[in-house]
């Protein structure tokens, strides 16, 4: 599936006025390329399985391949179950125990935890019918605890778990026989297809009542949700889940970082190559044609050296949402097991949001609002594209073309890749023609644009600041004190002769240098004087 997130450039704009077609084919000719390039020839770098990349309980228990081989070792090589341990268990052995003595000193009777009547502790050779008969149950069967793949993955002790307080209940010997090792499910099924066989009440033949059904399962329901909170707990919080967990974000993080970072240096490779041959002369031979190509390579490596920088962030953004992905997948597959597919299309969505958080949180390229705003609207509308790119391959897939051997794989993933550039380009045609929103983004670029020109202004207001820190307001506020005064007498003088006495006065005060010698009068008389007030 080929990564059209990501890959755009943000200086691109485009009028509606103006030839949108043209500049958008040719502003995003390397999304479409490098959205090829991956799917044919990268996509075995990142190879999604069904289930996920780590062990959980859930797939375990369902038909789902290990993902850790030592985990499958530990299931594989589990003991037999044996009976005997089981029911000998000191926990089990101590409920049996203190039912029999308060039986034996209080006549205390036992109440069928699901026939819901009275039962008694049978001692020695008791003719008590086997209705009546009380007996200690496993409400999950021991043997399934035993063999429970969840419980091996958290590696707990069957014994412990089967025989908690919680999965232990007294019902009649009849029933408690005829369900055996069965699940309760298994059991009223069974009782369907045997009718002759069921056996809860010392009557055979006669059929489960509803109440009876219902209460079976209620119970079951409640001791089974009680054990796998047991299992859940274990695992989920064991350094062997975190490690595995680890793992699978580092390895698929690597993968997506070396797709995207190998993907931008074949993109470099092809247009270089591609300009080289648009400037062969008509008429040329095949020789100057791959001269021209080899060329076109050499330069677009070169081209990728220079752009080392955008190579590892490429890298970087890979990582970030193939961990992400790798992430979030594991923590489905807790609950529900995800299909091959499931985990490209949480890729993609990652790939797509950590490079709209790229540009409007960090906003690396210095965008305007409206245009930092624009930019992540493309990249969520073609990761919106991919994602529907990827529906239509799956429908693909489950057509007989799927099947034929060599060809179905590259038709599905072909015709993936071009709904996906098909629907990708009408997107950015419709954001970059439609009116409303050039309109929405001209008003987001004017705010931008009114937010700067007050953070100049606050800027200039601090540059200031800095500079009358550095001034005597003491010294400042005496000269202003002294101007006043000589204003206040100049404007009480009478006669030119008094203003001329103030300012006199005024340069000595000040020690400002008088521009001329003697008589003003004389000085100015004298055409080779020069006047200069310095």
């Amino acid at each position: 599936m080929g990564a059209f997130v990501g890959d755009l450039n943000s200086s691109f704009s485009s009028e509606p006025e103006g030839d949108v077609f043209n500049s958008i084919w040719k502003e995003y000719e390397g999304v479409v390329i490098k959205s090829l390039i991956t799917s044919f020839g990268l996509d075995f770098l990142v190879q999604d399985q069904h289930g996920g990349d780590v062990d959980t309980v859930h797939n375990v228990r369902g038909d789902v391949a290990y993902k850790n081989q030592k985990n499958k070792a530990d299931y594989d090589n589990r003991s037999l179950y044996s009976n005997a341990d089981y029911h000998s268990d000191p926990r089990y052995t101590s409920i049996v125990r203190k039912a029999k003595k308060e039986f034996n000193e209080n006549g205390t009777m036992i109440k069928d935890s699901y026939v819901k009547e009275n039962m008694v502790i049978p001692t020695g050779n008791s003719s008590v019918p086997r209705n009546r008969q009380a007996q200690l149950d496993h409400v999950v069967a021991a043997e399934q605890v035993h063999n429970d793949p969840g419980r091996i993955l958290a590696g707990l002790d069957g014994k412990e778990l089967a025989n908690s307080p919680d999965n232990l209940k007294f019902t009649n010997a009849a029933l408690n026989r005829n369900m055996s090792n069965m699940s309760v499910e298994e059991y009223i099924q069974w009782c369907e297809t045997h009718p002759e066989k069921v056996n809860w009440n010392g009557k055979k033949g006669e059929p489960l009542s509803e109440e009876l059904k219902a209460s079976l399962r209620k119970e079951y329901q409640e001791a089974k949700a009680g054990m796998d909170a047991k299992i859940n707990r274990q695992y989920y919080t064991s350094s062997k889940f975190l490690k595995d967990s680890a793992k699978a974000m580092g390895l698929r993080g690597a993968q997506m970082g070396a797709r995207q970072a190998v993907g931008f240096v074949f993109l470099e490779i092809w247009l270089a190559a591609e300009q080289e041959l648009k400037q062969i002369c008509p008429g040329s031979e095949l020789k100057e044609m791959v001269e021209a190509v080899a060329e076109g390579i050499k330069k677009g490596f070169e081209n990728a050296k220079t752009k080392y920088r955008e190579v590892f962030a490429q890298f970087g953004q890979g990582f970030v949402s193939g961990a992400l992905a790798s992430m979030t997948t594991t923590i489905c597959n807790i609950f529900f097991t995800t299909a091959k597919n499931f985990g490209r299309c949480i890729r993609q969505i990652y790939a797509s949001v950590v490079e709209a958080g790229r540009i409007l949180l960090f906003n690396p390229d210095r965008l305007i609002l409206g245009e930092r705003l624009k930019t992540a609207s493309i990249i969520l509308a073609t990761g919106a594209s991919v994602l529907v790119g990827t529906a239509v391959g799956e429908l693909i897939g489950k057509t007989p073309i799927a099947a034929i051997p060599g060809v179905g794989p590259f038709v599905q993933t072909f015709c993936s890749t071009l709904v996906s550039g098909l629907l990708s380009c009408t997107l950015l045609i419709f954001l970059d023609r439609s009116i409303f929103m050039n309109k929405l983004i001209d008003v987001m670029n004017s705010v931008d644009q009114t937010l700067d020109n007050y953070r100049e202004i606050a800027d200039c207001f601090e540059y200031l600041a800095t500079k009358l820190e550095n001034i005597d307001f003491d010294r400042f506020r005496q000269e202003t004190e002294e101007y006043k005064t000589i204003a206040v007498e100049l404007v009480s003088a009478d006669s030119e002769e008094e203003v001329e006495r103030i300012l006199l006065a005024a340069y000595k005060k000040f020690d400002i240098k008088i521009p001329w010698k003697d008589d003003f009068d004389t000085f100015m008389a004298n055409k080779e004087n020069r006047l200069v007030f310095s």
